[in-house]
């Protein structure tokens, strides 16, 4: 089964909070996403159901192998797209903000030829 664009934000940000402070809360990501609590409560019930999350019993989230697998996959797609964006000189702001939308979007294939393209581009710096 695919998981929706919105499933895989979801998935980044906690993978991001997590790298940030270990602990996730669904608070935190309601903070994070500027999304209501129901909005992240909902999704957060979507996600465990479907075994890409966990929650402990002091209530953190926590990613399931699978879970991790997809969310780490999204944040390189991020980072590098936001990279390559960047180097061709789209604002900081905009080149996030286009590699959000594109990472959801690009085949696996064109992904991995962009990536080799941009670490050609560090290579020769």
């Amino acid at each position: 089964m695919r998981l929706q664009e919105s499933g895989e934000m979801y998935l980044e940000s906690i993978y991001v909070l997590g790298q940030r402070s270990g602990n996730v809360r669904s608070i935190d990501i309601s903070e994070y996403m500027g999304y209501s609590k129901p909005s992240v409560s909902r999704a957060v019930s979507l996600l465990k159901n479907a075994g890409y999350i966990t929650m402990d019993e002091d209530n953190y989230l926590h990613l399931t192998d699978t879970g991790f697998e997809i969310a780490h996959k999204i944040y390189q797609r991020h980072t590098v797209l936001s990279a390559l964006l960047e180097r061709i000189g789209v604002s900081r702001e905009t080149a996030a903000e286009d590699a959000c939308r594109m990472e959801h979007a690009i085949s696996d294939e064109t992904f991995e030829a962009i990536q080799r393209f941009v670490e050609t581009l560090t290579e020769k710096i």
